[in-house]
């Protein structure tokens, strides 16, 4: 793929600038986790170790994807075949999910459905053991050298009539009572359209909604208008939104068919902005219809997909920008350490121009990189800045994608501070919270840490702090938050985003007095189950609370239900699910968790409730 160095077209030449696209790094929105695609050996052929560099290699002439996806298949003969690729793309920093397609044939039945007499669902008595075989599936992989980021229950149980049909009802039951023993992150439940009735009994129920840790979605012939999810932005608070799979606008025509395949760049706005998903995942990679065609070399839909996969890495945010300056283009924004990343997708038939000015900070530099019908990641010069705009020309059907450098630069210094370790919530009060995590590290130095709540896939600034601590204020009373927290360094790099803790503000309201029973209910060589029964002792009833206790052998929770686990060494903080926030005078609610352990296994000594010493029995 050749990288051409030419001249913007003048300004004298495109039609009058619409008003400039404000675009402001401090009005953050989802976290990026990645683009990407899927190999299918079993049904495509695998990809060729150069295929397999073009893919997930991010140097001139590769795609830079950072998420493959697999295929879990139901006869584990077969699962040698995911391992090759799967190891590669780890090698150039991917990340790996696997989904499966059907469960082995014993665990399968046939039932009539509407007209259809041999369609296939998994056998109600056999959910356990298929939580074993996507289980034993990780393992594999793990012990192969790829620790799969998550695994999906089911690849379009709404649209298989050749594969396993799943209604929401029995994923609910499956998340419920199977998925917390799965020990990596769970998807759920992969519809063929984003069919909202598949995922909304999922959101509304807060025991299957805990096990679930991200919402997958295809969006096969979905409308625009449909990508937009308010549930989701209001219950998903710490799970992830990733458009699992998707190819588009068809698999007929060539995906070098121009500019039909600008049309990329607009689904992947629209996807990016108005869906807010974090992952943006292909149907195969290497085909006739996509992003590398069977040769081997990139499409034009695969450098419409690079545009961004090339520039928008993993931890990048997602940015305030106008999503629509000007009839017939499409802008959306990212940051990540001291870079701001505009892609530019103009559909109409002539060049125009277009302003951006960036706010609360102060670009210094901008590179820019086209895709049109004559160019594929031209590299251009300009265009200019002045002021803190920069005014551009968008070539006539074209993607544009304009990388600034921003801020105080030190030195050449572009690498980011490690994730800050585990976050732990502690001295809950009806309108505070303090915050703790393990300090991260960086190769020059650690200046700040940024925290941040979450509300769905949207995070708003919440404190910042020189140390590993700090303090919310101005919460309100008997309300759920989740919290996050980035490190950053001198040069403006940003690390990855910590792990989330769930935090309900007290009501305000003493309970005069609480008690815990600790049980283990079951335990095997390495693991246990545990059970937790808060008691309401007091007088007044307990809206909202917070119950901390250490292990002293080194147990880790590995999943919980009835609540949510944070945990730091041995310190671990618990918050309640919706169904058990509330807990009468008298009452009591209980919480049941999975946890490693040690040769030894003893109890913890001690309970405190909102800040107060429990009794323990």
């Amino acid at each position: 793929m050749p990288i051409l160095a030419v001249a913007l077209p003048s300004a004298r030449a495109t039609a009058a600038a619409a008003a400039a696209v404000v675009v402001d790094p401090s009005a953050r929105r989802q976290t990026i986790r990645g683009f990407g695609g899927m190999n299918h050996p079993e049904w495509a052929g695998d990809l060729t170790a150069a295929q397999r560099d073009t893919a997930f290699g991010n140097s001139a002439g590769q795609l830079g994807f950072s998420i493959l996806r697999i295929h879990v298949d139901e006869d584990r003969s077969n699962w040698s075949k995911e391992v090759a690729t799967a190891q590669r793309a780890v090698a150039h920093g991917a990340i790996v999910f696997a989904s499966p397609w059907n469960p082995p044939a014993n665990m399968v039945e046939t039932f009539t459905r509407g007209s259809q007499t041999n369609a296939q669902r998994l056998r109600y008595d056999m959910y356990g053991a298929y939580a074993q075989h996507l289980n034993d599936f990780t393992q594999f992989m793990k012990d192969n050298g790829v620790d799969l980021y998550a695994i999906s229950i089911q690849n379009e149980p709404d649209y298989a009539s050749t594969w396993t049909w799943w209604t929401a009802s029995e994923i609910v039951t499956f998340l419920r009572n199977n998925a917390g023993s799965i020990s990596t992150r769970v998807i759920a439940p992969e519809s063929f359209q984003y069919i909202k009735s598949m995922s909304d009994p999922i959101l509304n129920d807060s025991t299957a909604l805990a096990t679930m840790d991200i919402l997958g979605a295809h969006l096969y012939g979905t409308a625009f208008s449909n990508f937009p999810y308010p549930l989701f932005q209001q219950k998903g608070q710490g799970k992830e939104l990733w458009m699992t799979e998707v190819y588009y606008p068809n698999s007929t025509d060539s995906a070098d068919l121009w500019p039909a395949a600008l049309g990329v760049g607009e689904h992947m706005h629209h996807a990016m902005v108005d869906a807010e998903f974090q992952a943006y995942v292909w149907w195969y990679i290497r085909r006739s219809y996509g992003p590398m065609r069977e040769d081997g070399q990139i499409s034009k839909r695969g450098a419409i997909m690079a545009h961004f996969s090339k520039f928008v890495r993993p931890g990048y945010v997602r940015i305030n920008a106008a999503s629509n300056p000007q009839t017939n283009v499409y802008t959306s924004a990212y940051t990540g350490g001291s870079t701001v990343v505009i892609v530019a997708v103009n559909k109409a038939t002539s060049a125009v121009s277009q302003q951006f000015t960036l706010a609360n900070t102060s670009p210094s530099s901008v590179a820019s990189y086209v895709t049109d019908a004559g160019r594929t990641l031209a590299s251009l010069s300009g265009p200019s800045l002045a002021n803190g705009t920069l005014t551009a020309s968008l070539p006539a059907q074209s993607v544009t994608t304009f990388v600034v450098s921003v801020g105080s630069s030190s030195g050449n210094d572009t690498q980011a501070p490690s994730t800050p370790g585990t976050l732990t919530a502690s001295q809950v009060t009806s309108t505070s919270v303090t915050l703790s995590w393990a300090a991260s590290t960086d190769n020059t130095a650690v200046t700040g840490y940024d925290v941040v709540r979450l509300s769905g896939s949207t995070e708003t600034a919440a404190a910042s702090s020189t140390t590993n601590q700090a303090t919310v204020t101005g919460l309100t009373a008997g309300t759920a938050y989740t919290f996050a927290v980035y490190a950053r360094d001198a040069a403006g790099n940003r690390s990855s985003r910590s792990s989330t803790v769930g935090v309900t503000t007290s009501t305000g309201t003493s309970t005069g007095g609480c008690g815990v029973g600790y049980r283990v209910t079951s335990s095997w060589s390495g693991g246990f189950q545990g059970e937790l029964v808060i008691q309401n002792t007091g007088t007044a009833a307990l809206d909202g609370w917070t119950l901390t206790f250490s292990f002293t052998a080194g147990q880790t929770i590995t999943q919980m239900w009835g609540g949510t686990a944070a945990q730091s060494g041995g310190a671990v903080t618990v918050t309640p699910a919706d169904y058990t926030r509330s807990i009468p005078s008298g009452g009591s609610i209980t919480v049941g968790f999975l946890a490693d352990q040690g040769s030894t296994n003893p109890a913890p000594t001690g309970f405190t409730l909102n800040g107060g010493a429990c009794t323990t029995a």
